[in-house]
Order: C-alpha cells, then structure tokens, then sequence
C-alpha cells in the first residue's frame, strides 16, 4: 500500500454544481414498473442529474469553480494551480484544464493539466495538489473533479463538476493517504472502443440486444458488476482500516466516513464490514446516483454542508473503482467555504 502523508495543506472550501434536469429510474412503461421498483431498490438510486444537450463537464466545474472563488475571496491572479480530475473531457487533446484556464481567465502562470481517472479521483486529485502546495512553492490551487457520464438507458449514472480550493498553510493538520491501483482488473469498467487500440468505425455504432435483452452499442461502457461488487467490498474495509492505524486516527474517532456512491449494495456491504452506524456513512445515491469522481465531495456538500461549514471534523474519503484503483484520505477540515449546491 502506497501510504503517504502531506502537511502545510488546508482544505479551504467546496462547490458542486449540478445540472437542473432530473430524471428519474422509475419513469418507464408500465410493463416494466416491477422490475424498475427492484433495481431501484438494489442499487439505491431513484433520480439522477443529466446534461441538457449543450452542457459539458467543463461548464459544470466552471460554474463551481466561479462560485468557490467568490466565496473564499480568492483573486484570479493568485490561482497558481488548475488541476482537472475527469475522464469527460471535452476533445481527446488538448487538456480540458487549459481550456478552462483561458475561460475562467486564469493567467498564464497557473499550471493546469487532466488526470484521467474516475471512481477514486478526489483522493488522488487531493494528493496530487496537496504534493505541489506541501513544499510552499504555489500558494492557492483548484481542485475540478467530475464527470458527464448520465444517459438515459443507465440506471447508475448521474452528471456533476466540483470544485475544491486548496493552500498552503503551516498550521494545517496533516493530511494521510492510501493510493493504489491494480491494472490486472481494467476490463472490470472500460470503455473499449473509441482510442487508438481500437478506433471508432461504423460498425460499432450499430444497436444490437445483449444477454439480457437491452440494446447496447460497442461504444457503450461495459461494467462487469459482480468483479466491481467483488473488489470493492473486499480491498476497501481492510484498506479504510489500515489508513486509520497508519493516520493513528481510530475508526471510531472519525466524525464521517465518505464513500464513493457505487450503488446501494456495494456501500451497505462495506458499512456493515466496518461496523458502522449509517448515521457517520453518508449517502447521496437516492437522489443523485453514481457520478463517478464527484461523488464523495457531492455528497460532502449535499448532506455535510451545514456540520463541515459550521466547525472542525475528522473525515475519511474514499473513492474507488475504474483502473482498478482506490484511494482514501484522513484529514481534518475546519468551518470550510460552502455555498451549497450549484444548479445549472
């Protein structure tokens, strides 16, 4: 396990924006209600937010990211970091972290680049800003994570963008890491066709009926769900609990406990692993379903809003899944800049 620690780091405040357009996973025929009332059940997702047509990944973190920085009084000027977490970006090249740059008017000494990485993005998103604030060369950075994964034929997914301020701060409690990946398990969740291994022909984007009866294209995602189920609920309870020894910050003595919102099955397993009461686990996936990067700090801002604004707390964030990978944070937040969500 890859454990590390980083000080001089504060998290300064957090901003999610979300698209206005809902839908919801029992709007089907009537034939189908049964069956639909049953996932929803399993999986633990009713509604789930969707770009309208003309929306991107990007404009959702800009949207977050302009609304952060008025928030925590920051100047443009003084950005010295744009990182993007996101596998939603908007053209193959260049970096959707320059092209926000530019729009958000960020000057030309901000160092802005992608990370290409899902599930377990926001921990490793935070390690890899914290690493260039830690040492006092850059003084303020943006966080972007997100992802434009919604359709309308998937259950699981739903859109969001974040947007995280970080600094460099002397007094900062240390902030503990576990980062780990394992490429043995990348078909698990791969989009197959669409880079250069195997490019996009025509062929791929004719319909046709899988096993089960629905219509897929060979563009589609594929998520083989029992490797997902099987990996998540038995390397993320041991891991959570390692990190804890290592951070020497019990279980016990952590306030939350934030999940990547997989699906209802995959958190409750790993909930009751660890023997936790649901009040310190929370969950977002009813109401917005899994978005993918977005997800802890969404949930973070849709359910912890009000307890992280108003004073300090101990939290555990863990994010898992594409890759494999997973990657989890204990670090100490005190009275953080929330808005409240963001609705375009």
């Amino acid at each position: 396990m890859a454990m590390v620690t980083l000080s001089n780091v504060r998290m300064r405040g957090l901003v999610c924006c979300v698209p206005r357009s809902t839908i919801s996973n029992l709007d089907c025929p009537e034939e189908k209600k049964g069956e639909r009332e049953r996932l929803v059940r399993n999986i633990g997702i009713h509604t789930r937010r969707i770009c309208y047509p003309w929306q991107y990944f990007s404009d959702l973190a800009k949207s977050a990211a302009e609304t952060l920085l008025d928030a925590v009084g920051w100047k443009r000027e003084e950005i010295d970091a744009l990182i993007v977490v996101t596998q939603s970006p908007d053209y193959p090249i260049p970096s959707t972290a320059i092209i926000l740059q530019d729009r958000m008017k960020l000057p030309t000494t901000t160092i802005a680049y992608d990370i290409n990485l899902g599930c377990s993005g926001y921990p490793f998103g935070i390690y890899t800003v914290g690493s260039m604030l830690a040492s006092g060369g850059i003084r303020k950075a943006l966080l972007l994570v997100g992802d434009k994964c919604a359709n309308l034929a998937d259950p699981l997914f739903s859109d969001c963008g974040t947007a995280t301020a970080l600094e460099f701060d002397p007094s900062a409690p240390p902030i503990h890491f576990d980062l780990n990946s394992d490429g043995l398990g990348y078909r698990a969740i791969i989009l197959p066709v669409g880079g250069h291994r195997e490019p996009t022909q025509i062929h791929h984007l004719i319909p046709r009926k899988d096993a089960d009866g629905e219509t897929r294209r060979d563009t589609d995602l594929v998520l083989d769900g029992t490797a997902v189920l099987n990996f998540s609920t038995q390397r993320i309870p041991p891991a959570l609990r390692a990190l804890c020894d290592y951070a020497q910050t019990p279980l016990e003595q952590v306030d939350y406990i934030v999940l990547h919102q997989a699906n209802r099955m995959i958190n409750e397993t790993i909930r009751k692993k660890l023997q936790l009461a649901p009040e310190r686990v929370p969950s977002t996936l009813y109401d917005f379903g899994n978005t993918s990067s977005a997800s802890v700090p969404l949930t973070m801002t849709a359910r912890l809003r009000e307890r992280l604004s108003a004073g300090p707390a101990t939290l555990l964030l863990s994010g898992f899944g594409i890759g494999l990978s997973w990657g989890s944070c204990v670090l100490r937040t005190e009275s953080l800049v929330m808005p409240g969500l963001v609705e375009v």
